[in-house]
């Protein structure tokens, strides 16, 4: 995401504060070697085993997962007619997957003939992340996606004033917030649920996960006869860099007000 998002080097537009200009097409492809063992699982069987793996950068697009060919069961696959075409990397041929009584239609796709521009695609395979049932990253299971390498969060203590107001009713109110500082995307404050009004939150269903930090859990703001759903969220167990926001609370909704100020 870092490279080829926002103000990345292989975005769409390149930033003006740079002293380069890149003489390419303004949809860029970035292929590089993922160092770790990658597996698929569905239906009960291994359907990729490879430490050869590829992550492909391709702009505005997450970074994408391909293995080698060789190294997807040969037994479990079957070529289809379905065809997709993309002018940055050619005809897409495709294979639906049977494993286990379970059968992923269409699920791996690869370019035999890539245009000559992305003549390294020749040989690899990408899959639709859900169409899989499990993914490893060595022995770890991996849930959303595989992390970018250029993507980092950064999480740091901070003694600035911040207030959540839904109009006049204040929500949470703190001068010892947790930033959040995340590739790509804008800088969020994270709130010591002590600080929160939870009086003014109803639990919700919903629940989401990020590579980077976890599994979120979400509250629907419920004030002044008004409902904002799921208009926060926590992590109860941050993973990695984002260990440190566990149980803190965050706020996003176009209703919201949130002030920052210096400390006093």
């Amino acid at each position: 995401m870092s490279l080829t998002f926002s103000s990345g080097p292989l975005a769409g537009h390149a930033p003006e504060t740079v002293n380069y200009r890149i003489e390419g097409p303004a949809h860029r492809l970035l292929m590089h070697a993922f160092p770790r063992r990658v597996r698929a699982k569905f239906g009960g069987e291994i359907v990729a085993d490879t430490t050869r793996a590829v992550l492909l950068h391709e702009t505005g697009i997450g970074p994408q997962v391909y293995v080698p060919l060789d190294d997807i069961r040969a037994d479990l696959i079957t070529p289809t007619e379905h065809h997709t075409f993309c002018p940055f990397k050619g005809t897409a041929s495709y294979w639906t997957v049977t494993a286990g009584g379970q059968v992923a239609e269409n699920a791996i796709w690869a370019y035999p003939e890539p245009v000559d521009e992305a003549s390294w695609l020749r040989g690899y395979a990408g899959f639709y992340w859900g169409a899989m049932d499990e993914w490893y990253d060595e022995d770890e299971r991996v849930e959303g996606h595989f992390r970018d390498p250029y993507h980092r969060v950064d999480v740091r203590r901070s003694s600035r004033h911040v207030r959540v107001l839904l109009g006049d009713t204040v929500l949470a109110e703190t001068t010892r917030p947790l930033l959040l500082s995340e590739t790509g995307l804008p800088n969020r404050f994270y709130i010591p649920a002590a600080d929160v009004r939870q009086d003014l939150l109803e639990p919700s269903d919903t629940h989401t996960y990020c590579p980077y930090k976890g599994t979120a859990s979400y509250w629907t703001v419920n004030a002044d006869g008004r409902k904002l759903a799921d208009a926060v969220w926590s992590y109860p167990q941050a993973e990695g860099d984002s260990a440190t926001v566990t149980g803190c609370q965050s706020f996003l909704h176009d209703d919201l007000t949130i002030e920052v100020s210096a400390p006093a």
